[in-house]
């Protein structure tokens, strides 16, 4: 092996390492404040408003995309009334959650970005949209810690024709 390659699969080693202990770091200093963190409302398929103890945060869910609703821009997309509506089953007004955090913060549009998690029964609501068709992947580096989840979640989705990927072209 040369020292070149040696050095890349070392960088790479510790990116992953950094990578895990930020969202394990994530995860302890959200698991305090589960009982706190509530939601308002959803916005979309993929974004919430949710109750913090500093006020009313949009939160975008970070690896996955659903189809668009609410972008003045565009016309609603196939499956995205659905994608909305399985959300807002998932998290009904007032549900209890668990935000989990990755590299980046917040995004372009100034969303707090996080994995969500129904506090009562620790569902990842992130993966279920994925695994029952209502999203597909989006991984934007560097919040990429649940990335291969969410590619074989929405695969196995997509090979079942669950959701917008039997109804959808």
């Amino acid at each position: 092996m040369t020292t070149r390659r040696a050095l890349s699969v070392l960088v790479a080693v510790l990116t992953t390492v950094v990578a895990a202990l930020l969202v394990a770091q994530n995860q302890s200093a959200s698991a305090g404040k589960s009982g706190a963190i509530r939601i308002v409302r959803v916005v979309d398929g993929d974004t919430v408003v949710a109750r913090l103890p500093g006020g009313d945060e949009n939160v975008r869910l970070i690896g996955i995309d659903t189809p668009e609703t609410v972008d003045p821009r565009k016309p609603v997309q196939c499956f995205g009334k659905e994608a909305s509506n399985r959300t807002k089953a998932l998290l009904p007004p007032g549900t209890a959650i668990r935000l989990e955090r990755d590299v980046e913060a917040r995004d372009r549009y100034g969303r707090l970005l996080a994995y969500v998690y129904r506090a009562d029964d620790g569902t990842f609501v992130n993966l279920a949209l994925a695994q029952e068709g209502y999203a597909q992947p989006l991984t934007i580096p560097p919040n990429v810690a649940y990335a291969s989840q969410f590619s074989a979640a929405a695969a196995a989705a997509r090979t079942a024709g669950r959701g917008l990927w039997g109804t959808c072209q």
